[in-house]
């Protein structure tokens, strides 16, 4: 199971922290964190595998979101958010190794979602 918090409403420009935690081991070797806005296709915005190793991220999100992985606890920094960065984010777990792409179909658990609104 995992456990998404950390979603608000804040203003363009500050930040928030999300975070995702594992019940247990539950084997996976990919972390992701997925937005999703109504109306459209649910978007990557970054991965990291499971050591906390080889993070990657959306173009739109680079150098302004960080993704972190430590035990069963996965972080998602978000710095300087934009009103474009608001929507539902979702955890979600991968059992194999990460892949260069980052495609909702390639995760195999996935938390509740949290909020984040930007205005």
């Amino acid at each position: 199971q995992l456990v998404e918090s950390g979603g608000g409403s804040v203003q363009p420009g500050q930040s928030l922290r999300l975070s995702c935690k594992a019940s247990g081991s539950m084997g996976g070797l990919c972390m992701g964190w997925f937005r999703q806005v109504p109306g459209e296709e649910s978007e990557g915005v970054a991965r990291i595998t499971a050591g906390g190793g080889s993070p990657a991220y959306a173009d739109s999100v680079k150098g302004r979101f960080t993704i972190s992985q430590n035990h069963y606890k996965n972080v998602l920094e978000m710095n300087n958010l934009r009103p474009e960065d608001a929507g539902m984010y979702f955890c979600a777990m991968r059992s194999g190794g990460c892949l260069p792409t980052m495609i909702p179909t390639e995760y195999n658990y996935w938390g509740q979602g949290t909020q984040v609104t930007v205005s």
